[in-house]
């Protein structure tokens, strides 16, 4: 019957017709939630992008004149007295330094990561929801009191450095306060969690045969671990990966806190600009900035799994 009904015209047009009502149906009552979708996100953001071409104000808000200064001063900036224009040093420094310590954070993550995914996979069924639940017990608490907690254990008279002058190890306290390290430490203790589960998400599914498979064949665990392990598990490396370096990459506590306004990120160069710098343009255009290299990142991370679900087909 369905061979006749594909093989008369009116029935297959009448067939591509109810595929279309259905698919207008689905389109219709998607509409609403669209909608709030569109103005909750993206009106906010069309604002932030009109604001960035417009005029500072004179003491704070927007002068609704058409200027591009505000995107010029992202990366240059004018001599006040002689009006040359070089690059803006201070936030060049600050952008590598924010993509730097994201990259760095992403690291370090992976590194600690990987091998805690591994471990809670290969545990039996029944113990693996417990080691989940230790995994996720930091998200119970507020990010800024996590922060302070990494503060208070690398600060002078902090736990890292009493005991390495307990033990003889050190003289004097190791300033580790205000510092890049300072902030990467946070961020990856922070983050941590947000790579392992998608990592041990990827590693659930994964078929140990292929690991005994590959030992059973004289590999040695290295070799295991780069041939086997790593490419099956490679979408959650990926995802993991993405989870971590964008929010590491607008980060704003943790390098307020950790880094004493000394070490500034991304971040908190735009919330300056939005509060004492008065400059909501230039603001603006650095928000514009961050999320263009967020969308570049997604966009890697689209273009990563397409290519390895083709390769699996």
């Amino acid at each position: 019957m369905a061979s006749v009904a594909l093989d008369n015209p009116e029935a297959r047009d009448a067939i591509e017709r109810e595929r279309r009502r259905e698919v207008q149906r689905k389109w219709l009552l998607c509409a609403p939630a669209l909608f709030v979708l569109f103005c909750a996100a993206s009106g906010p953001l069309l604002i932030v992008l009109v604001y960035s071409f417009l005029e500072a104000g004179e003491y704070t808000g927007v002068v609704w004149r058409f200027s591009g200064e505000a995107w010029t001063n992202v990366v240059l900036q004018r001599d006040i007295f002689d009006g040359t224009i070089s690059i803006a040093d201070a936030h060049v420094s600050i952008l590598w330094r924010s993509v730097r310590l994201a990259f760095l954070t992403t690291l370090v993550t992976l590194v600690f990561g990987f091998p805690t995914a591994y471990f809670i996979a290969t545990r039996p069924p029944s113990s693996r929801n417990i080691w989940l639940f230790l995994i996720t017990i930091p998200f119970w608490t507020n990010l800024l009191i996590r922060t302070f907690a990494i503060l208070e254990l690398i600060r002078n008279e902090g736990f890292v450095n009493t005991g390495l002058m307990a033990l003889g190890l050190i003289d004097e306290p190791i300033q580790m306060l205000y510092s890049d390290f300072a902030i990467l430490v946070g961020m990856a203790y922070v983050y941590l969690p947000l790579m392992v589960l998608p990592l041990y998400a990827s590693m659930e599914r994964l078929d140990f045969r292929l690991v005994e498979a590959a030992y059973d064949l004289y590999a040695t665990p290295f070799r295991v671990l780069r041939r086997v392990i790593v490419p099956l598990a490679k979408p959650g490396i990926v995802a993991g990966s993405i989870l971590v370096f964008i929010p590491a990459l607008g980060a704003f506590v943790t390098p307020r806190v950790l880094g004493g306004g000394k070490k500034m990120m991304l971040g908190n160069l735009i919330e300056l600009q939005y509060g004492a710098g008065r400059n909501w343009p230039l603001g603006a255009a650095l928000s514009i900035t961050l999320l263009a290299i967020v969308m570049v990142a997604l966009i890697v991370y689209v273009r990563t799994v397409q290519r390895g679900e083709e390769a699996r087909t």
